[in-house]
């Protein structure tokens, strides 16, 4: 069943958020005004190591009051691909420099609100470059198993969406392996 756009306006805006009102008409008839968030697009890297590790950060986010885990990410910028946009994350957030990265996996984390589109890239290995240059980004940068990142996820020490979707696929990849 496939909902009917009428219209859309703007009522706020700011180079990261924009929130916009949308005319929409349900299969059954019904009419409203729905509430959508348009926001630029986030590409995320999981780096992986020779051991079977990968590139995590430990960080405080103050909307939700939480430490966890976490993948490089960030938005990306104009003219710049989402590829472009996860190797500079990598570099910027961890010091770490990746030569390569591959697509992973894509992710709409919350499309019944949002139009945010997550691009989730891997990278086989990293070279050190120099200490981070985003400065509030992270309180530790750490190389963690793939086999802890399960009881982390149950531990609940990871939960961001661009986390989950890239770990859990780096997980599915490496069970596949093995059972190939």
């Amino acid at each position: 069943m496939r909902w009917t756009v009428h219209g859309e306006r703007q009522i706020y805006s700011n180079p990261w958020v924009n929130l916009w009102l949308v005319d929409v008409q349900q299969p059954d008839g019904r009419r409203w005004e729905h509430h959508v968030v348009r926001m630029r697009h986030l590409a995320v890297a999981a780096v992986v190591d020779d051991r079977k590790r990968v590139l995590m950060m430990w960080r405080h986010r103050f909307i939700t009051d939480s430490w966890g885990w976490e993948l490089p990410m960030g938005l990306i910028e104009p003219g710049e691909t989402p590829e472009q946009a996860a190797a500079r994350e990598v570099e910027e957030e961890t010091g770490w420099r990746v030569e390569a990265m591959k697509p992973l996996v894509y992710a709409q984390p919350a499309n019944g609100i949002t139009d945010s589109e997550h691009h989730v890239f891997r990278a086989d290995g990293a070279t050190y470059a120099g200490p981070p240059t985003e400065l509030n980004e992270s309180d530790r940068i750490e190389w963690i198993p793939l086999s802890e990142i399960r009881g982390m996820i149950d531990r609940r020490e990871i939960v961001s969406s661009g986390s989950l979707v890239g770990l859990l696929y780096l997980l599915l990849d490496e069970a596949t392996k093995s059972a190939g």
